[in-house]
Order: C-alpha cells, then sequence, then structure tokens
C-alpha cells in the first residue's frame, strides 16, 4: 500500500514516530497537543487523537491527565526496532532486487551512507 493510500492517522502516527526516531521527540517528552498537531498537519483533531490512541495502546506513550501525552523510557529503542524489522521485511528486498538490477557496488552506496 502506497503511503497516499494509508489511512491519515498511520501517516500521521508515522511522522511522530519519524520524529521521536530523529530525536526531534526523546523518552520523556510531550507530544505535540492534539490541537497544534492537528493544525500543523492540516488535519482533524479527532484523527490526530487516534494516532495518539494507537501510540498510547502499544505502550509508547502514556498520559498524563490535564497535561498531555508523554513519550515513555525506552519507546525510542523498541519504535528503532519494529522499524528496522520492517523494513528489512518489506523494503530491504526490492532495494537488494534494485541494487543487482543496477550492478551497483555496495561500497560505493556504503560510501554515500557514511559521507
Amino acid at each position: 500500500m502506497s503511503g497516499s493510500e494509508r489511512p491519515v492517522y498511520l501517516r500521521l502516527r508515522d511522522l511522530i514516530a519519524e520524529a521521536i526516531l530523529d530525536g526531534r521527540i526523546r523518552d520523556g517528552d510531550p507530544l505535540p497537543s492534539v490541537r497544534a498537531f492537528a493544525a500543523e498537519q492540516g488535519a482533524n483533531p479527532l484523527t490526530v487523537a487516534k494516532a495518539y490512541q494507537s501510540f498510547q495502546e502499544d505502550g509508547f506513550v502514556t498520559v498524563r491527565r490535564g497535561v498531555g501525552m508523554f513519550v515513555v523510557p525506552g519507546a525510542t529503542e523498541r519504535l528503532r526496532s519494529s522499524a528496522r524489522a520492517r523494513f528489512l521485511q518489506e523494503e530491504w528486498p526490492r532495494v537488494a532486487a534494485q541494487i543487482r538490477r543496477l550492478a551497483l557496488d555496495p561500497a560505493d552506496l556504503l560510501d554515500r551512507v557514511t559521507s
């Protein structure tokens, strides 16, 4: 399923997950308020709330009544591990096939990643 075919709440969830994985939101930090994130993304607040709820159900965030939602300790590494496994299972086979198809040198690719 392409990104545009995914439900909006999952695309919003992906944006928050990327912010956590990139270190813009760290373990213990609050998530942006539902209203602020909805306004920033041009999304319905109920859709943002659904994305946040899915993070809570998966144990990545916790609610502090009257304060907001906060990333739980260890969430970053758990998200990274999950994203790594998903990449290796779903995306890597296509990437590896393309590397072979184009006869790319893996050493050249590694140089591009590390520079």
